[in-house]
Parts: C-alpha cells; structure tokens; sequence
C-alpha cells in the first residue's frame, strides 16, 4: 500500500511538471489557435458567468437594466422635442467613451500601449492653441465635444478665421483661458491612463491571495540588461523600487504616477502583491495621471504652440541664464528650432485637411488602415 501511494504521489507530480511545460509553451508564436481558442473559451466562461451571477442575485439592478433599457427605447423610438438633447446626449457620450478609451489603449499592457498621446491628444491641443492664437478667439468649437473623433476632425480646424468674426483678444492670450478650454478631453484621457492600470494590480492582488508570486515580477527582472547606460540605469531603478516596497504608501505612488515613468507598471504589480488597498492605489494614480501628470503635459503643448507665450518664455530664460557661459546661446537656436517645428507641423497639418476635404469621406481600404486597425 505504502508503495502504491508513493507511485501514485510520483504520478501526480510528474503529471503537474507535464501540464506546467504544456502552459510555458502554450504561447501565440508556437501555438497560435490553440492560445486563441483557450482565450476565446475563458472569456466565453467569465461573460457566462458574470451573466448568471447578476441574474441569480442582482435583482436590483436587474430592475435598473430593464428600467433604463425601456426608457431608453421609448425615448428613441418617439418624437419630439426630447430628441434633439438626445442626440446631444449620444454626442458626449461618444466624446467621453472615445478619450477614456484612448488613454486606456496608451497606459495598458505593461509598457507596450499606444501612444495616444503623442498621436491623437497632444496634436489636438497643438492645433487648437495655434488656431486660437492665429484668430485671436477661443470661440472656435462648436460643442465641447468637437475635437477628434474617429476618423471625423473638429470643425474649427477646416475654417477661416473670419469665419469667426474679429479677433477678441489683440495681445496675449490668457492661459488659463486656452487650458479652459481642452482641458476637459486631457482629464478624460488621463482618467482613460488610470483606469489602464488597474489589470496588473488585480493580477498581482489575485496571485497573492492565491500564495503565489507574479510571474511578471521575475520576467520583467530577466527582460531588463545591465548592458548600456539607460539600460543599467533602469536596471538598478527597477532593483531599488523592488527592495523599497515596504514603502508604497499614498504619497509613493502619487509621486510615481505623476511624472512620465516606465516603472509605473511595476509599482502597479507590487501594490498588488502587498495588498495595498484598492482606492488608495487607484486614488493615488487617478490623482496623479488624471490631474497632476495631464496638466504638466497640456501645459508644456500650450506653450510651446503658443506664439506669445514662447517669445515669453524665450525671454525669460534668456535673461535666467544671461550669466551662464554658452547658454544664453544655446536657448534662442532651440527656441527657434522649436518655432520652425511647429510652422512645419502646421503647413502640414493645412494641407492634409485640405486634401482630405478634396477626397470627401470616400472609404478606401490600406495598409495604414490595416495597421491602425490592428
């Protein structure tokens, strides 16, 4: 009996080593529809699930479903003058749903998000500042939600000034003014950036209270080479917030959210792991991304599209650094080169809108809209 139980025992262990191996190399690249297909399974299961759940216990808010999917319903299908603030409404809720997601897509994915950013928020603040100082109005958007959206550009960006009327503002643009006016899609999409950073906290919450580690912490620690100077550096900034996590309080974790940081994804994954609790992590980086980390990003796009404002800046740190050997010489050709930057970027910009305007919304099938599909 004795030996049969030891068989039986060496059986099992072999068995778990074997389907360890199976999930090591149940990757995309050495088995692409076998993953896919798990993948689709267990999210099938965890909608199921989640479905039964609410229909088994969640007689509330079954209530409140059905309650606002009929209203809803009634207000479509009848006219009247309610549908026109309806139209409204499905307006700002796409205005909102698409800048949250964007911030979503560029924070998610433990460093591998898109860069909405620098591709779809920045540009929009640049081209508004410059239009707005090139009028001399703030007027310009009809809505607040017209701005990018989808593949539709906001309507100030295609019309003339005088389409306008007279400049209102002769001299310098307030700031606070400019920032009044697109701060609103910049809060949305930091909200969008810590909402993207809640998957490797849960995941590392789930494994701790499991009384497993993250594998992530041991693969980030291998992905990272000690070879090169920005390698190294991020090597032994990694090592130093692994051995200093006794300390991710509040005001850890709002410093780390609020400056650009590659680490970010990291001090998500150890809260996780230490329990930290859930509003404190997610307050501190709402607080950070949302706030502190967007304001300083849509700040420094303000000023450097902002005519008045540079020469302002230009100025001032001509004069700080008046007395320091070479460069009081090096800020005005920087300036400049900054200035010649952003002409292009607008020359640019007018052409493009233009040709699109010439083409009209023909729907034409490419690789970049492939790509940007994918």
């Amino acid at each position: 009996m004795e030996h049969t139980a030891v068989g039986e025992d060496q059986a099992m262990s072999d068995l778990r080593e074997k389907h360890r191996m199976d999930l090591e190399r149940l990757t995309l690249t050495s088995q692409p529809f076998k993953t896919l297909a798990l993948f689709v399974l267990a999210i099938g299961q965890s909608i199921r699930s989640t479905c039964s759940c609410v229909l088994n216990e969640g007689a509330r808010l079954k209530l409140l479903v059905l309650f606002v999917a009929t209203a809803w319903v009634l207000l479509l299908t009848n006219d009247g003058p309610h549908v026109k603030h309806m139209q409204e409404l499905l307006w700002y809720a796409r205005f909102g749903l698409w800048w949250v997601i964007l911030g979503v897509v560029s924070s998610i994915g433990l460093g591998s998000g898109l860069h909405t950013f620098v591709l779809y928020l920045g540009p929009h603040i640049a081209l508004f500042t410059m239009k707005a100082v090139q009028c001399g109005r703030l007027d310009l958007k009809s809505a607040p939600y017209d701005t990018i959206l989808l593949k539709s550009r906001p309507s100030w960006l295609e019309k003339e000034c005088l389409d306008f009327g007279p400049p209102v503002y002769h001299e310098t643009i307030p700031f606070s003014k400019i920032l009044h006016e697109i701060h609103l899609e910049a809060v949305l999409w930091g909200i969008g950036t810590a909402l993207g950073e809640l998957p490797p906290y849960f995941i590392a919450r789930a494994a701790s209270m499991s009384g497993h580690k993250v594998e992530e912490l041991a693969e980030l620690d291998a992905s990272i080479s000690k070879e090169g100077f920005l390698s190294s550096a991020l090597y032994r900034a990694k090592r130093w917030l692994m051995s200093h996590s006794q300390h991710l309080n509040f005001p850890t974790i709002l410093l780390l959210a609020s400056v650009p940081n590659p680490l970010f994804d990291l001090a998500g994954i150890l809260c996780g792991q230490f329990n930290i609790p859930f509003w404190k992590f997610f307050l501190a980086t709402l607080i950070g991304k949302a706030i502190i980390k967007v304001y300083m990003q849509t700040t420094l796009v303000i000023t450097l599209c902002n005519n008045q404002l540079l020469e302002l800046v230009e100025k001032r740190l001509v004069w700080v650094f008046s007395n320091v050997p070479g460069v009081s010489s090096i800020v005005p050709y920087l300036v400049t080169k900054l200035k010649t930057a952003k002409d292009k970027f607008l020359i640019a910009s007018v052409a493009a809108s233009a040709s699109s305007a010439a083409k009209g919304r023909k729907w034409n099938l490419s690789f970049s809209l492939i790509w940007n599909t994918l």
